[in-house]
């Protein structure tokens, strides 16, 4: 289920600040036709911080319908008590997988953030996939935390996005025991990570490019190296786009301008700068995505 490309999908908003049901299902319909192997729904690139628990519901509820590839459901929080009721929602909507970020503001001790992440696991009986992301929530679960809940039944993988290459390694060192696999955060470390044993990526490139990034895991995993490297630098200026300023604001800009959803945002997140829109569209004409 999570080998492969994972689209982290961004969440379209109409033009009345509501979820755009009509542009979400062209999204995941052309990430399926890129080949990826699932969705990730209500993610960080999904806006989900801004996402009220009923419109988290009913984005989960709309993955359901309209996917045909398994659903990995963002339900974290910052609150255990909110993060266990998304992912019962989401077990109980048939949800394949849960992604759960670690508590951000909180600053949890060691004994907390393992009694978070075991509360809400013991909650459903869908696998966990944990996920660390320092520069949004301020705090890097470390290797030995994340092995320690890799111990867990139905805690079965941990999406990284830490920025570093020698944690990963860390993570695979301290868990090779385990049922337990690593996933790429991060677009522009997925060559590497999948180079010592990582079997995919959730990916905010794969929104713009499913196929692309299809096709640089396929073959990095085959051992077709210098596919995969072509892959990684063609679509490397991309990348560095889809970052330049803070997810999704440019990744929306970017649907938009291809006529797959509108690039509405909510706010505290304002509209990608008029240099930034330039190199983007540059970019993606380039890459043959607009005209």
């Amino acid at each position: 289920m999570f080998e492969g490309v994972l689209p982290a999908l961004v969440t379209p908003f109409s033009k009345d600040n509501t979820i755009d049901a009509e542009s979400f299902r062209k999204i995941v319909s052309f990430v399926e036709e890129g080949g990826v192997s699932g969705i990730v729904a209500c993610g960080t690139t999904g806006e989900s911080a801004t996402l009220s628990m009923t419109e988290h519901k009913q984005l989960i509820n709309l993955s359901m319908d309209c996917a045909n590839v398994p659903v990995i459901a963002g339900t974290g929080s910052n609150n255990t008590v909110e993060a266990v009721e998304l992912t019962k929602h989401a077990t109980d909507a048939g949800a394949d997988a849960a992604l759960v970020i670690s508590p951000y503001y909180n600053k949890s001790n060691k004994a907390g953030l393992l009694a978070h992440f075991k509360t809400i696991a013991e909650s459903t009986d869908i696998p966990i996939i944990l996920y660390n992301v320092p520069s949004r929530t301020g705090q890097d679960v470390s290797a030995e935390i994340i092995a320690e809940l890799a111990k867990v039944g139905n805690i079965v993988a941990v999406k990284e996005a830490s920025g570093s290459v020698e944690k990963v390694s860390r993570i695979l060192e301290l868990t090779a025991d385990e049922d337990f696999e690593v996933l790429s955060g991060e677009d522009g470390l997925t060559l590497p990570i999948l180079s010592l044993g990582g079997i995919g990526v959730i990916s905010v490139v794969a929104n713009v490019v499913p196929g692309m990034m299809v096709k640089l895991v396929d073959a990095a995993r085959r051992g077709d190296l210098k596919t995969a490297r072509e892959m990684h630098f063609r679509m490397a200026p991309l990348i560095r786009a889809l970052f330049s300023e803070t997810n999704p604001i440019p990744v929306k800009r970017a649907l938009e301008l291809m006529g797959l959803a509108r690039g509405d945002l909510r706010l505290p997140l304002a509209p990608l700068s008029e240099e930034g829109d330039n190199i983007l569209k540059d970019i993606l004409h380039e890459l043959g995505c607009i005209a």
